[in-house]
């Protein structure tokens, strides 16, 4: 069984800077993106970003393209979203959630966040809050 668990999130000042981790346990090797997706009490989840641990491929949402970075580490089966510039927009539970086909399904041009049911494995959610 695959889980995915993140971690570090927390409560930061307006401007400042954050690190989230998510680590993958129980895959069973081949192809995986991590997508990373926010949801706000009352609003639809936003894919925000992704890295394929397999290719190294990135996706970014425009609402935080410039501000926050993706990356993986495929020998840790982890990946980490740096965000700086936060502002209280971008105050919500915060997931990772894994997908296990992206190449295959992309045809090799790597991870997308266009739709929610690609992603098959998700995280219990850590919570960002950007207080002013």
């Amino acid at each position: 069984e695959v889980q995915l668990a993140e971690s570090g999130g927390g409560l930061v000042q307006v401007g400042g800077s954050l690190t989230l981790s998510c680590a993958a346990s129980g895959l069973r090797g081949g192809e995986y993106a991590i997508g990373w997706f926010r949801q706000v009490p009352g609003k639809q989840r936003e894919g925000i970003a992704c890295v394929g641990l397999t290719d190294g491929s990135t996706y970014y949402a425009n609402s935080v393209k410039g501000r926050f970075s993706v990356s993986g580490d495929n020998a840790k089966n982890t990946a980490y979203l740096q965000m700086s510039g936060l502002t209280p927009e971008d105050t919500a539970v915060y997931f990772c959630a894994g997908d296990p086909y992206y190449l295959d399904r992309s045809e090799g041009y790597g991870c997308h966040i266009s739709y929610e049911s690609d992603y098959l494995d998700w995280g219990q959610g850590t919570q960002v809050t950007v207080s002013s």
